[in-house]
């Protein structure tokens, strides 16, 4: 793990905490990088570095707006539109993007944050990946994100690795290398 997530005063700020953290490690493998590199697809799938960023945006959106706190989506998908959330389409650019994504984190922190606890529990969409009937907690939500965020922020690292060589590792400053010297 290249940085180490700060320490925690409760539950509710350590689950954040290392949602921030995996959000940071999906931010650094797209920095600096060009549209094309960003768009570039090096494997079989639909995947882009720009697209994954678009994509967990939309995903935490998802988890926290609509499913946690019953608001309506900000981004409406479908199966046919499914695969543009992996890609950045014309007229979209990383900035816009990440500013979305700033913007979804801070709501998230909101909602997670006017909890009365993380054992609230919601129910599941009526997707065929859902379990019929299935609630959730709060608490299985933000680890799930956790998870999420994380196993996409592994395929970033691959993807900018696989774009110009840099590495998790490459892409920190000495600070986040070294922060207690």
């Amino acid at each position: 793990m290249p940085t180490v997530v700060n320490a925690e005063s409760d539950e509710r700020d350590a689950l954040l905490n290392f949602i921030e953290a995996q959000r940071a490690a999906v931010r650094r493998a797209v920095g600096g990088l060009t549209r094309e590199q960003l768009t570039a697809r090096p494997t079989f799938s639909e995947l882009t570095l720009g697209g994954l960023v678009k994509h967990l945006a939309e995903v935490e959106s998802n988890w926290t707006r609509v499913i946690l706190a019953g608001r309506e989506p900000l981004v409406e998908r479908d199966m046919s539109t499914w695969g543009d959330s992996f890609r950045l389409l014309d007229g979209e650019e990383l900035a816009d993007t990440l500013k979305f994504w700033d913007e979804v984190a801070a709501e998230t922190a909101e909602i997670v944050g006017a909890l009365p606890g993380l054992d609230v529990t919601v129910p599941l969409p009526d997707k065929p990946w859902n379990p019929k009937g299935a609630r959730r907690s709060a608490r299985w939500i933000l680890l799930h994100l956790i998870e999420e965020i994380g196993r996409h922020a592994g395929h970033a690292d691959f993807l900018r690795e696989a774009t110009d060589g840099a590495t998790a590792f490459s892409l920190l400053s000495p600070e986040q290398l070294r922060p207690n010297d």
